[in-house]
């Protein structure tokens, strides 16, 4: 049986930096849509990027091929560019000799990329892109959940 193709489009919002914030996902195969969402009460925006990213590839039950549209730069080059890989190597150091952030979500997004065949596309946010709007909307209703 071929392997199945996923598309996945993620987006993350927080008010602050720290602060609250949330993610939302879209999940697509043949014609069935899957969205999930979640948020915390006092988060980063990069934080929620990568936890929109896990959610939706931790939701996918076999190995998939997966095209994954983010607006989020930091999750796209980390992974695309090798950079997450590096730091990894280095004992989560970076070239700049400071600590990476968020390893704590890499350790559960790098096992994720080992499963799935995942090509990244990065797309503009707030830019009219309908599925990664959606993804906006849902993210931001999440962390307006936790700004209460």
């Amino acid at each position: 049986m071929p392997i199945k193709t996923v598309e996945i489009y993620s987006d993350g919002a927080c008010s602050g930096n720290p602060g609250p914030g949330g993610y939302g996902v879209v999940l697509r195969y043949g014609g069935v849509e899957k969205e999930l969402s979640g948020g915390e009460k006092e988060t980063t925006n990069n934080r929620m990027e990568l936890s929109g990213v896990i959610a939706g590839l931790s939701a996918l039950k076999e190995p998939c091929k997966v095209i994954l549209t983010t607006d989020s730069k930091y999750v796209c080059d980390s992974v695309t560019k090798g950079w997450v890989y590096g730091w990894k190597k280095k004992g989560w150091i970076k070239s700049d000799k400071k600590p990476a952030l968020n390893v704590d979500l890499w350790e559960k997004l790098l096992p994720l990329l080992e499963k799935h065949d995942v090509t990244f596309v990065w797309v503009k946010g707030h830019a009219g892109h309908p599925e990664n709007e959606r993804c906006d909307r849902l993210a931001v209703q999440q962390r307006d959940k936790y700004s209460l």
